[in-house]
C-alpha cells in the first residue's frame, strides 16, 4: 500500500478509533503533507534515518511565512524548534500507526524531538484578576453572558473550546458539571457561587430556545444566524476587550485565565495531581509548569535564610 493511502487511513483511524478532534486531524494531515512533499517517498519501507535527517535540515531552514509571522517565527523567521517539534510528533505518531498494522517502516522511536527552551507563563496579578472578572457591568445580556463567562472561565481552568460547547441545560443546584475535553475524555470540573450565580442570571434573561450555553448577542437580544453558539474566537476578542476596560496592558485570553484557575489552586495548597486531573492535561508533566511560580515553600526558604550575614 503506498504511503498517501496510508496517510488517509492513518487520519482515519485518529477521527474514529482515537477520537481526535477535526482540527487535530487536520493539522496532522498538514504536517505529514509537508513531509511526503519533501521525501518524495512511494512505500512506507523507503522512511529511513537518512530521509528523517535531511527532513530536520530541511525543517530548520524553513521561512515561517508571511501568514505565521509571529508565534511560530524563531530567529529570521525561520519555524521555531517548538513548530518544528509538531511535525515530527505526526510523523512519528503515523510511524506508531505503521507499527500496529505490521508495516515496515523507520521505528518511531528513532526520531527523537529537538530540545526547547523551557515554556514561560503568561500571568496576570490577583488583583488584575479581580479587576477582569468585574468588568463586565450592567444588566444587558450581552454582559451578563460576558460576565458569567469570565467567572466561568475562572471556576472551572476550561480550555475555551470546552467552553464553547457547553449546553445549556446544566444543573446550577450542582457544584460541578461534566465536559468532554481533549480526545474526547470526561472530566469533571466544579462551579463557585460566583459562577452560578452569574450563568443564573444569565440565563433567566435569555428569550431563546438555542441549546448552546453561550450564544451571540447584538442589541440586547439573541442574533440572527444559523448557529448562535459563541466561537473560541468571539470568546478571545471578548476577554481582550475587558482586559482593556480593566486596565490590565498585558495580553489577556482565555487560556491566561486558565492559567490563573491553576496557579490560584497551586498557591492556596492544592497537590499537583489533583490540579492535572482538573485541568484535564494528559501529562502531569503540563502541569508541572506551574509549580516554578507557585512554590511558596521556596519562597519563604529564600526569604528565611538568604543574605543573613549582610544585615
Amino acid at each position: 500500500m503506498k504511503l498517501p493511502q496510508l496517510k488517509t487511513e492513518f487520519l482515519e483511524h485518529l477521527e474514529i478509533e482515537r477520537g481526535r478532534s477535526l482540527k487535530t486531524i487536520e493539522n496532522y494531515d498538514h504536517y505529514l503533507s509537508r513531509f511526503l512533499e519533501f521525501a518524495k517517498l512511494t512505500e512506507a519501507d523507503e522512511i529511513t534515518d537518512e530521509i528523517v535527517r535531511k527532513y530536520r535540515i530541511w525543517l530548520n531552514r524553513q521561512d515561517a511565512g508571511k501568514k505565521r509571522r509571529g508565534a511560530d517565527e524563531g530567529i529570521s523567521g525561520t519555524l521555531k524548534k517548538k513548530t518544528q517539534n509538531y511535525y515530527l510528533i505526526a510523523l512519528r505518531a503515523f510511524l506508531k500507526y505503521l507499527v500496529r498494522r505490521e508495516i515496515k517502516s523507520l521505528q518511531p522511536d528513532r526520531i527523537d524531538l529537538a530540545k526547547t527552551s523551557e515554556r514561560s507563563l503568561d500571568l496576570i496579578s490577583s488583583d488584575e484578576l479581580a479587576r477582569l472578572l468585574s468588568a463586565p457591568k450592567g444588566d444587558k445580556l450581552q454582559n451578563l453572558r460576558d460576565r458569567a463567562i469570565l467567572e466561568l472561565l475562572f471556576s472551572t481552568g476550561l480550555r475555551v473550546s470546552e467552553l464553547c460547547s457547553l449546553s445549556r441545560y446544566i444543573d446550577l443546584k450542582k457544584d460541578e458539571l461534566s465536559v468532554r475535553g481533549k480526545g474526547e475524555k470526561i472530566r469533571v470540573v466544579f462551579l463557585s457561587e460566583d459562577a452560578k450565580d452569574a450563568i443564573k442570571k444569565y440565563l433567566e434573561k435569555r428569550d431563546d430556545v438555542d441549546d448552546a450555553l453561550f450564544v451571540k448577542h447584538t442589541n440586547g437580544g439573541a442574533k440572527d444566524s444559523k448557529s448562535l453558539r459563541l466561537t473560541p474566537r468571539s470568546v478571545e476578542r471578548m476577554a481582550e476587550h475587558y482586559a482593556l476596560a480593566a486596565g490590565i496592558s498585558k495580553k489577556v485570553t482565555p487560556h491566561v485565565i486558565r492559567h490563573s484557575f491553576a496557579t490560584d489552586l497551586l498557591e492556596n495548597g492544592a497537590d499537583l495531581r489533583s490540579v492535572q486531573v482538573m485541568l484535564g492535561h494528559s501529562n502531569i508533566a503540563t502541569t508541572q509548569i506551574y509549580t516554578h511560580v507557585t512554590d511558596k515553600g521556596l519562597r519563604e526558604i529564600h526569604k528565611n535564610f538568604h543574605g543573613k550575614k549582610r544585615t
